[in-house]
């Protein structure tokens, strides 16, 4: 297929995907009402995700992750992922990424890109109001991600955020616990 034609065939899908867009209902992933993005940026530590392909495979079992959240000139989020791939002898690994604010959506919701024209959902449905713990989900309810701005999470506070993701719909029996062995927390 060449470029033109690529071009074309995008475009089209991106104008008829939002036809196929359910509306919201009770089932309807919920995020927390605003997140103020100057508190939220900076770096926050994996306590718990859901697996998932790009941290959980035969080649690769991320641990001690952390993600970085700084701002851009243009106004877009940086993202840096960065792990130890427990899996060859912690070599450490590092993705980057680009995020938007969702239009209306006082900061809840991102759109995250680690390649273009990719894009994927990145919902804040739980935030603690000191802004020391995260629980962000996508709409399909496939992944998850309990973050915190320490390393650890007191149990109390794990416990509060997992009731959280259970509130929303998610299945944890999968979740895996991350490792983090940095710092004290």
């Amino acid at each position: 297929m060449n470029r033109g034609a690529l071009k074309r065939s995008l475009m089209a899908a991106a104008l008829l995907l939002p036809g196929c867009v359910a509306r919201p209902d009770a089932t309807t992933l919920r995020p927390v009402a605003s997140v103020d993005l100057s508190r939220y940026l900076g770096t926050w530590h994996e306590v718990a995700r859901l697996p998932m392909w790009a941290q959980d495979s035969s080649r690769v079992s991320c641990e001690d992750v952390t993600a970085t959240y700084s701002l851009r000139p243009d106004g877009q989020v940086a993202v840096v992922n960065r792990c130890l791939n427990a899996l060859a002898g912690d070599a450490p690994r590092e993705a980057k990424a680009t995020a938007y604010v969702v239009e209306g959506s006082q900061g809840a919701r991102l759109r995250v890109s680690f390649f273009w024209p990719f894009y994927g959902n990145y919902w804040v449905i739980g935030l603690d109001p000191d802004y020391r713990w995260a629980v962000v989900g996508e709409p399909s309810r496939r992944w998850l991600w309990v973050l915190s701005r320490t390393p650890r999470l007191p149990q109390a506070e794990f416990e509060r955020a997992l009731g959280i993701a259970r509130a929303n719909g998610y299945d944890l029996a999968p979740l895996k616990v991350a490792r983090q062995q940095r710092g004290p927390g």
